[in-house]
């Protein structure tokens, strides 16, 4: 981008996947700004962005593994007339002001649905959107991070070396505060050369039929049952087990809440199952364990050591079930046992899908997303054709684009089991 005034050294320059170098990005071009904190530096920075035209780029930073739940500890923002923005939450919790200006605005975010929810939290809910990682996915770009299209796009090479930094430090330092302002640098840029490929390609109308499903679809519900989610919880095999791993995660989620730490601070996952394999019954047998050996862990020993002895004293009818009930398939290597025929149109489907994918040069997963596919193929239309397969799947929630591209494939494909008498 020839017209763009960026500090860069020469002899930095990386290798793009396309061969030319690529010039670093070292400095915002009009300089790092000044963390916004207060009610009258918001008030600023809703003026100029009311002020401003075109898209407006956005970019929020979390502090996962850091701090409890996915809020965010800094908003970024840029547009065309009214420069960049850093608004620190934790001084600003109430964007709806800023909100309200940029109503009738594109906002271009990389990744939206992770960040979408903590903007929600602040009062930023976009009316229109264009998420530069599902473009690049739907262009079939090979690497879909930011810095990846970035420099594979356009030229330049972003430093990523604070993406998973605590930004609930206060103060923030100067060189996370340049890297958060660099993110949204040249967002709009990025939107720009994607939105013509996307224009070139025929996808365009694909996209935003993606970025409007993304607008609508409501917050996702609290899990049910979310410390079935314990990393290796596999390994636990019998239902007192479980009622260990379900006592002590949530006596761990009450702490890590309290101080406002991740979960996985207080306490590991493993040490979580570990607890439930070896079922301890006194401190001294707490102290022996190799998984809860850092600070925090042992700071709680009592209350991992009550959380057992709660799940033990359990009656059979209180402990919670091998598997979770669901409203789904099970999961699919199960079906070769429980339903071959099943089996083989989750087989055909998902080759369809891969085929049509290869042939439009975007992931799977983009082309059709697995859980459809899976229920598609668990629980098909009485009658195999295009019509009822395009029915079925706007139910499960496709998009036109999609039913419009899959649906007589798919039928072609699930017609052939039947000729073959595979169903």
């Amino acid at each position: 981008m020839s017209d763009t005034n960026h500090s860069a050294e020469t002899a930095g320059q990386t290798e793009t996947d396309s061969g030319p170098a690529a010039t670093p990005l070292l400095e915002p071009r009009e300089g790092i700004p000044p963390v916004v904190q207060t009610a009258e530096a918001l008030s600023r920075v809703v003026e100029a962005f009311a002020a401003g035209s075109g898209p407006v780029a956005v970019d929020a930073e979390r502090a996962s593994g850091y701090r409890y739940g996915q809020r965010a500890y800094l908003v970024q923002l840029r547009r065309a007339g009214s420069g960049t923005a850093l608004i620190d939450p934790m001084g600003c919790p109430d964007l709806s002001a800023l909100d309200a200006v940029l109503a009738d605005a594109e906002m271009v975010l990389h990744a939206a649905n992770q960040d979408l929810p903590c903007l929600a939290e602040l009062g930023m809910a976009p009316r229109g959107l264009f998420d530069t990682e599902l473009a690049g996915r739907l262009l079939g770009h090979p690497r879909v991070g930011l810095g990846s299209m970035i420099e594979n796009v356009l030229g330049f090479a972003l430093e990523k070396g604070h993406s998973a930094a605590d930004w609930s430090t206060r103060p923030l330092p100067v060189e996370w505060l340049r890297y958060a302002a660099l993110d949204v640098e040249l967002l709009v840029e990025l939107r720009d050369a994607l939105h013509e490929e996307l224009t070139e390609t025929g996808k365009l109308a694909w996209a935003m039929e993606e970025f409007e499903s993304i607008l609508a679809a409501p917050p996702k519900p609290p899990r049910a049952e979310p410390w079935r989610r314990t990393s290796g919880i596999h390994r636990v095999r019998n239902r007192r087990g479980l009622a260990v791993v379900r006592e002590v995660w949530q006596a761990r989620d009450r702490i890590a809440q309290d101080r406002d730490v991740s979960p996985g601070r207080v306490l590991p996952d493993a040490a979580i199952v570990e607890l439930s394999l070896t079922l301890p019954r006194t401190m001294a047998d707490l102290q022996g364990m190799s998984s809860l050996r850092n600070r925090n862990a042992r700071r709680h020993l009592s209350v991992w050591l009550g959380a057992v002895s709660k799940a033990r004293g359990l009656p059979e009818r209180e402990q919670p079930e091998q598997s979770q009930a669901g409203d789904g398939p099970p999961p699919a290597h199960r079906w070769a046992e429980r339903d071959p025929e099943a089996a083989k149109r989750l087989s055909a489907t998902r080759a369809a899908v891969a085929a049509l994918a290869d042939e439009h040069h975007m992931p799977s997963e983009n082309m059709l997303q697995p859980d459809v596919v899976r229920r598609l193929a668990w629980s098909p239309p009485a009658e195999i054709s295009a019509e009822a397969l395009a029915a079925a799947l706007r139910v499960l929630g496709a998009r036109s684009w999609q039913i419009a591209l899959v649906s007589v494939p798919l039928a072609r494909a699930l017609q052939r089991l039947e000729c073959k008498g595979e169903l």
